[in-house]
Order: C-alpha cells, then sequence, then structure tokens
C-alpha cells in the first residue's frame, strides 16, 4: 500500500483567514490530487463488491463527497456520528448518537473519517460494526496525527500525515468554524487557547 503523502505547506494563506489562520498546511491541489488516488485504490481493492460506506459526522462531510465521486465501485452510503457524553460523566467517554442503519452483516465495509487523532472514535465506531459480522471492514482517514493516539488502531487507506497541531478546514472545525475552507490549515493557538494556556479541544469532536 502507497505511504501516505506528506503535506507541503506552500499556500499563501487568504488575506480573509489571516488573522485566524497560521498558515495552510494542505493546499487544496493537494488534497484533491490526494483524493483522487485515494478513490484508484479503494476501487481497486474493493472491485466486485457488495460495499457499504459508514461516514462519520460531521467532519467527514466534504472529503466523503470528493472521494465517493473518484470511486468507480457500486456503494451504498450510511452515516454514524459519536458525541461525548453529557455532563456528570468522565471526559473522552463516547456515546454512539447515530447508529449504521444499513445491514452490513457479510458484506464490505469502509469507514470513513475526517482525522485520526487519538484513535477514540474510529475505534468506537470500528468496534460497535464488528458485532454485525461483516466480510471485511477497512478504514479510510484523510489526516492521520500519530503523536495523539492513545488507542492502538490504523487508518488502512490514509490520505496525509500531519504533525501535532490544530488543524482546521475541508470539514474540520473549531466550534463549527472553518469547515468550509477549501485546504487544511494551522489554526493560531491564541484562537483555541483560552488566556494562553491549554489544550486544544474541538467541541464537535472531543476525542478523534
Amino acid at each position: 500500500m502507497p505511504k501516505p503523502a506528506p503535506p507541503a505547506p506552500r499556500a499563501a494563506v487568504p488575506d480573509a483567514w489571516r488573522e485566524h489562520i497560521d498558515r495552510v498546511l494542505i493546499s487544496r491541489e493537494e488534497i484533491a490530487a490526494r483524493v483522487q488516488a485515494l478513490g484508484a485504490e479503494i476501487s481497486r481493492d474493493f472491485a466486485g463488491r457488495d460495499t457499504v460506506i459508514v461516514a462519520v459526522l460531521n467532519g467527514t462531510v466534504l472529503f466523503l463527497a470528493d472521494l465517493i465521486r473518484n470511486l468507480t465501485i457500486p456503494v451504498r452510503l450510511d452515516f454514524v456520528g459519536v458525541s461525548s457524553y453529557g455532563a456528570g460523566t468522565h471526559p473522552g467517554e463516547l456515546a454512539v448518537t447515530k447508529a449504521c442503519r444499513l445491514d452490513v452483516r457479510g458484506r464490505d465495509v469502509l469507514v470513513v473519517d475526517d482525522i485520526l487523532d487519538t484513535g477514540k472514535t474510529l475505534d468506537r465506531v470500528t468496534t460497535q460494526l464488528r458485532q454485525f459480522k461483516p466480510r471485511r471492514l477497512r478504514t479510510c482517514v484523510l489526516l492521520d496525527k500519530k503523536a495523539r493516539r492513545q488507542v492502538k488502531i490504523r487508518g488502512d487507506y490514509t490520505g496525509f500525515q500531519i504533525p501535532d497541531e490544530f488543524v482546521v478546514g475541508y470539514g474540520l472545525d473549531f466550534a463549527e468554524r472553518y469547515r468550509s475552507l477549501p485546504f487544511i490549515a494551522v489554526l493560531k493557538p491564541e484562537v483555541f487557547q483560552a488566556g494562553g494556556a491549554g489544550k486544544p479541544s474541538r467541541p464537535s469532536r472531543p476525542a478523534a
């Protein structure tokens, strides 16, 4: 399997976002080329199979839309939602807020997510799906941030390996902002750090 492409930070930050964005990490052209390559690789591997794609909400939507348009295999599509438990529970515990409704028993399943960070979200989703006995279960992630991994899990298909930086754009958000950016960018620390201190947090996806 080809190694994930290393990002090449060379694109300029648009003027409208200079106050928020530190730098562009992966350009829209690099994303398009890599997603096309992923689509071709997945199509070869899943050719002739009854394939179900299960995408993790919400950050994966832009990646998913481009990915499936680069597939040459027939697929069925469903979504799962994962979020933290409410107040009064241990931070980082995850609950499935939307379950997959398609029957995956005996079928090939591809789980698509935006970023593989701690590994908790992808582990939670794949563990649940395996209970329904798919014929084969594979994972595809746009970004892999290995420095943050807490669960032993990897993406079978990976777009880019990235450093331990807080990234937004191309579906990824901070406080539901920046999803529409057509590139992957590093958010300035002062934007996500309260009082200039603390760890980055992603309210909508707290334990990716």
